[in-house]
């Protein structure tokens, strides 16, 4: 499964990731960037007065491959 992270700059210009669980897999670019301008022009995000995502940054998707080596059962 892959994941969609979002990596804006707050207001204090701190880098700041909303990352998303289950999102599609085939958004362009121009899709995902029409996406944050819109997070940012809602200004809902805020923390202490100050705007947590107000500048995009970039945007990936993450894929975690684990690789199991063995699983011990535990009887209990």
């Amino acid at each position: 499964m892959k994941k969609l992270q979002l990596t804006f700059k707050t207001a204090e210009g701190h880098k700041k990731d909303l990352v998303f669980n289950y999102v599609r897999e085939d958004l362009d670019a121009p899709t995902v960037r029409k996406a944050m301008d819109a997070i940012i022009a809602s200004k809902l995000f805020e923390k202490n007065s100050v705007q947590l995502y107000s500048e995009v940054v970039a945007a990936k998707y993450v894929e975690r491959i684990e690789t199991g080596l063995f699983k011990q059962d535990l009887a209990i």
